[in-house]
């Protein structure tokens, strides 16, 4: 048999591209090594700015800021500005210095709006030098914004040290050697074959009566078929105008982004301390801005989650300096000078877009089904924790309403409205738990009046 050259080829290019891959795997991960060695070096000082960062969220950010006047002054290079001792006092006791006299502790008092510093008296002196080691510790520069590909490729690269990229190009390599291998080893086979005298010839195909031709010719088949389209088409039709006004799924774009994942979900912010008059009206009402206020006064940026935003996250766009962003909308909004912590007055409404509407005849009343009957929120809205961006959850369409109604038990415990008629009803259907249907609940006039 004759010796193929392409043996000693194929060999030297895999063995070469083995070599680079290793190559350029070790590089990434001594990279890697180099990078975590790095981070995870500590101050050398007394406290430890790791340990003061996590105290410094707890008990100071939310009046205080690094580089930022907030309720309080910034806190970067405090320690340049006063003495230690000082500080102790200071945080563990503010009022008492006030009292004594103390010029410095009145002047902070008097430069902003004469409100006392909360004391915490609890902190060691221990987690008060870590607190100040982190506020003396440099400012960390953000994290440049990347797109969803690089965020991806980076998580990739920190938790196994090989990028997908490049295990990616490594496979593409190797498909296109294996695709070569073939090539060659055909090519060679053809060869063999022809000096062998063998033919390769094509059969050509029997021509035949066409399919069409003899399903035409058919009767009972044509007749069947068209029966089967009319009634396929006659159920898509009926499908997709019982969808005409359904609207699950949607989910406009505001003009202010809001979290209801941040808000409701990590921090876990009672749905109704913002739809407040869902407890005593028929609407859930749109929130006042001045109720986002009461928190974010102080709250300037988002600082998100210490481990950083998932690949999800950034895949979307949603990382801390977008948040950060939106923030600054509302108090533009509001007319919220930051810097100074004060109204300006310049307000700009919001012009907020509509993610529930129910048409003009169909009557419900939020009061009726959260105060009275004690359903949760999530039960129409579904799992609003969790939702990024608001979508409509539920159909809302007049068979999912009576379905609930069907199946949902009325509370008649300690409700006297209930007792004359609970009595009754129970006596006529004979039952000790009553559905709302059992109550009217699927009378005509109960929704459309």
């Amino acid at each position: 048999m004759k010796k193929v050259p392409y043996r000693n080829l194929i060999s030297r290019i895999l063995g070469v591209s083995l070599v680079v891959v290793l190559l350029l795997s070790n590089s990434l991960h001594a990279k890697e090594t180099a990078v975590l060695q790095e981070s995870s070096a500590v101050s050398s000082g007394e406290g430890d700015p790791v340990k003061g960062k996590q105290l410094f969220n707890q008990n100071c950010a939310a009046c205080h800021s690094l580089t930022k006047k907030m309720t309080g002054p910034p806190l970067a290079g405090v320690t340049e500005k006063h003495d230690r001792e000082w500080l102790y006092s200071w945080i563990k006791n503010s009022s008492a210095m006030i009292k004594a006299g103390d010029a410095a502790a009145v002047k902070i008092y008097n430069e902003y709006n004469q409100a006392a510093m909360t004391a915490f008296p609890t902190l060691s002196d221990q987690e008060l030098e870590d607190i100040l080691a982190y506020t003396d510790a440099p400012p960390v520069a953000p994290k440049p914004v990347v797109s969803a590909e690089a965020g991806a490729g980076a998580g990739q690269v920190q938790s196994s040290g090989i990028s997908n990229e490049l295990i990616l190009g490594a496979l593409v390599l190797v498909f296109g050697l294996l695709v070569v291998m073939l090539f060659l080893v055909n090519s060679t086979l053809r060869r063999i074959a022809e000096a062998n005298g063998v033919l390769l010839e094509k059969e050509a195909a029997k021509k035949g009566t066409p399919i069409w031709k003899a399903f035409a010719k058919n009767q009972f088949l044509v007749i069947v078929f068209v029966i089967f389209l009319l009634l396929n088409g006659a159920y898509f039709a009926y499908g997709w105008m019982m969808q005409v006004g359904v609207d699950q799924g949607y989910a406009p774009i505001q003009p202010i982004h809001y979290s209801h994942k941040i808000h409701a979900g990590d921090n876990n912010i009672e749905c109704k301390y913002c739809h407040s008059s869902a407890r005593v009206s028929k609407t859930s009402g749109i929130p006042s801005l001045n109720v986002c206020m009461n928190c974010h006064k102080s709250i300037d940026e988002y600082k998100g989650n210490p481990e950083g935003p998932s690949a999800e996250d950034l895949a979307n766009g949603y990382t801390n300096e977008f948040y950060t962003k939106e923030i600054q909308k509302l108090y533009d909004a509001v007319g919220w000078d930051k810097d100074n912590q004060r109204y300006t007055g310049e307000t700009k409404p919001v012009e907020w877009v509509r993610v529930h509407n129910l048409p003009d005849f169909a009557y419900f009343n939020h009061s009726q089904h959260v105060s009275v009957a004690g359903i949760e929120c999530q039960t129409c809205h579904g799992p609003v924790e969790e939702m990024e961006v608001m979508y409509q959850y539920a159909p809302l369409t007049m068979g999912w309403c009576i379905n609930c109604h069907r199946e949902t038990d009325v509370k008649v415990e300690g409700n006297a409205y209930y007792e004359k008629i609970h009595e009754e009803l129970s006596k006529k259907y004979g039952v000790e738990k009553l559905t709302a249907a059992q109550m009217g609940g699927l009378e005509c006039g109960k929704c459309h009046y």
